[in-house]
Parts: structure tokens; C-alpha cells; sequence
């Protein structure tokens, strides 16, 4: 268990790595769209708000499989499994995130599904801008909490 435990302290790093590319990505396609006025710079900005969460969540599943040994099931699994991450497990593991973190990513988890059953032109700009807006801050946030897990999996494992 403990060389597992290792690779996912690795792979939470190598993916915060991504994420921070993906919300740049994101920042730069909206600042685009608001110089031009271009809706298809907002499809792209609503795809990198989708991969920001889509990336948090598969690290999510990792911990979740790995660490926890059960990852939720059923129609809310989504749901469940941003709730999961906010759970101490005693003599397992700390909360993996902070219920405030877990209120903001929610919002983009919603949003990720606005994403996969809603045309593109149907995007709200307003709901678009103020995910885009707040993405840098929450981002921050999560990537310093899921560092300190990726310190406590390394602890553990040695």
C-alpha cells in the first residue's frame, strides 16, 4: 500500500500541474471573448471550466479507490463523491478538502454538467463569467489542500 500511496501523492501533484493550465486556459480564452465578442471563445471557456472540475474529480476517484477503498455509486455519485472528499476518515485519513472549498467546487460541478447536456449556445456569459472569475482564487485554495494531502500520503507511506 504504501508505494501506492506515493504514485498518488505524485499524481495529485502532476495533475494540480494541469489544473493550473487548464484555469489559465480558461482565464485567457474569456478575456478573448470579452475583446472580441465571440461566442465561440465562451465554448471554449466552458470547456476549461469543465476540465478544471473533470481533473479535481478524477483525483477525487483516485483518493477515493485508494485511499478510502470505496468510491460512491448511484445516480448522485458525482455529488457524493465532492462529499466524501470533506470527511475525516479517523486512523485513515484528514479531511482531503475544506467544506468551504467543497461549496465552491460544487458550483463547477454543476456547471460540468450544464457543459455535457446543453448546447453551447444556450451558455449563460453571466454564470460563464463569475465561474471564470473566481476560478484563480478556488483554485489556489484547492491545489494548497490537496498539496497537504499529497504531504500527509507521503508521511503515511513511510
Amino acid at each position: 500500500m504504501s508505494a501506492r500511496l506515493g504514485q498518488l501523492a505524485d499524481r495529485i501533484r502532476s495533475e494540480l500541474d494541469e489544473l493550473e493550465r487548464v484555469v489559465f486556459r480558461a482565464g485567457e480564452g474569456w478575456q478573448r471573448a470579452m475583446r472580441s465578442a465571440d461566442d465561440y471563445y465562451l465554448d471554449g471557456v466552458a470547456l476549461n471550466l469543465h476540465g478544471f472540475y473533470a481533473g479535481l474529480e478524477r483525483t477525487f476517484e483516485l483518493i477515493a479507490t485508494v485511499v478510502d477503498g470505496k468510491r460512491p455509486e448511484g445516480e448522485n455519485w458525482h455529488q457524493a463523491l465532492l462529499q466524501q472528499m470533506t470527511v475525516e476518515t479517523p486512523t485513515i485519513r484528514p479531511a482531503v478538502i475544506s467544506e468551504a472549498v467543497c461549496r465552491q467546487l460544487d458550483e463547477y460541478r454543476g456547471f460540468r454538467h450544464v457543459v455535457r447536456n446543453v448546447y453551447t449556445f444556450k451558455f449563460d456569459p453571466a454564470k460563464v463569467g463569475k465561474l471564470i472569475a473566481a476560478a484563480p482564487g478556488v483554485f489556489r485554495q484547492v491545489r494548497a489542500e490537496l498539496l497537504a494531502f499529497a504531504e500527509f500520503l507521503e508521511h503515511r507511506q513511510g
